[in-house]
């Protein structure tokens, strides 16, 4: 079986690559059978050069190998029929920008495995950049607040060589006296805990968070169950709401009241209720005044996301009266942090660490005859141009190019 690490082709360009030239190394020792070849690349963080010196063969032409295996949807044009190709193709929402991506997938009888499709039996996600975009995404909302505040300049994360330097970073910063919240408990939200646990700020409980006010920094960890409620007054019930969320509603005012700084991290499921509104947003009490929504969905369950932002031009204002875009400094503007891709920031720590799960659950399966259902799961479209019964809710949207 041979593997390619393939170029990555998107615009704008991403750094970041599946194996990093260490664990590609380690792969190889787990499994002589397996031939690794490395596309030639210009913009990934680890060099051509770092490939070879681990025994690789680098070359421009890797049509030869069975397997692709990508980061970044893959343009049409690139497209070699008849492989297996790995890479978040964005697409299993029925996202109508990449509807032709996935016609063409089907047309070129490429089996499809996309990396959020790569689950245990139970649904969870095996692997994925989401701890780096807790990371870097709550690590933006200090850099916002400073340069808002005029407190500290913390630099961009793309300009710091590792995790290491970021946290350094944070090192040099003092903060004022605020309320943190953080939605969620994966790993999005774990990765953004980790930043407020390398700044000492006390993390506290529901019950004081909501009642009581402090002389230092404080953070709260909230689950859905805690900002969202049974619309009966029954207990409710998560693991319930996950499947159906229609008998719930938001009890987000509650936190909003007592929050400086909001850091969304949690998972926002179709039909679930939105956590705050535009409405919400103006009412008197309402104190938030700063958002990172790693989370990141467009008009949905945090109001003032208008729009994705960019690394080059990573915050903006919300002006929740006019419910129109202002400048990230404002006066009584809520300023949000709202980019789409933070793990490319981070590009080496993001691909170290997605290279470890790869290996780990991913690259056994095509050696062990997928004993865990792992391909089987994450597989869309098969060799013979069709969907797999698990994404068949799919067909409607290609049919309907």
């Amino acid at each position: 079986m041979k593997f390619a690490i393939i170029k990555e082709r998107k615009t704008p360009p991403d750094r970041r690559v599946v194996f990093s030239p260490e664990k590609l190394a380690e792969a190889q020792l787990q499994f002589p059978q397996a031939q690794f070849v490395v596309e030639s690349s210009d913009i990934r963080v680890f060099s051509d050069d770092a490939y070879r010196e681990q025994g690789f063969t680098v070359t421009d032409d890797v049509s030869y190998c069975d397997v692709m295996i990508g980061v970044k949807e893959v343009p049409m044009e690139h497209l070699i029929p008849n492989k297996k190709y790995f890479f978040f193709s964005h697409t299993i929402k029925k996202q109508p920008y990449n509807q032709r991506l996935l016609v063409d997938m089907l047309k070129k009888q490429i089996e499809l495995y996309d990396h959020e499709t790569i689950v245990k039996q139970n649904g969870a996600r095996l692997i994925g950049f989401g701890r780096y975009a807790g990371l870097v995404g709550a690590y933006n909302g200090f850099r916002a607040m400073g340069l808002r505040d005029g407190l500290f300049k913390l630099p961009k994360v793309e300009t710091l060589a590792d995790l290491d330097a970021v946290k350094a970073e944070l090192d040099k910063i003092k903060l004022p006296n605020l309320k943190i919240l953080l939605t969620g408990t994966g790993k999005v939200a774990l990765g953004a805990k980790e930043i407020l646990d390398h700044l000492k700020i006390k993390q506290i409980s529901d019950a004081l968070y909501l009642t009581s006010q402090f002389t230092e920094p404080v953070y709260v960890m909230a689950d859905v169950m805690e900002y969202a409620k049974r619309k009966d007054g029954k207990v409710g019930d998560k693991w319930a709401f996950y499947k159906d969320p229609s008998d719930y509603e938001s009890n987000f005012m509650a936190y909003a009241k007592e929050t400086d700084y909001f850091i969304a991290g949690h998972f926002y499921g179709n039909n679930a209720p939105f956590l705050f509104t535009r409405d919400d947003a103006k009412h008197p009490d309402f104190r938030i005044n700063l958002v990172a929504d790693i989370s990141c969905d467009i008009d949905g369950p945090v109001a003032s996301t208008i729009r994705p932002s960019t690394i080059a031009d990573p915050f903006y204002g919300y002006d929740p009266l006019t419910e129109k875009e202002t400048s990230f400094n404002a006066k009584d503007a809520i300023t949000m942090m709202a980019v789409d891709n933070l793990p490319c920031e981070l590009p080496k720590d993001a691909s170290e660490g997605f290279g470890e799960m790869f290996l780990e659950h991913v690259i056994p399966a095509f050696f062990n005859d997928d004993a865990r259902g792992i391909l089987k799961r994450a597989k869309i479209t098969t060799s013979d141009g069709k969907l797999t019964e698990r994404f068949s809710y799919l067909q409607d949207f290609v049919d309907n190019k």
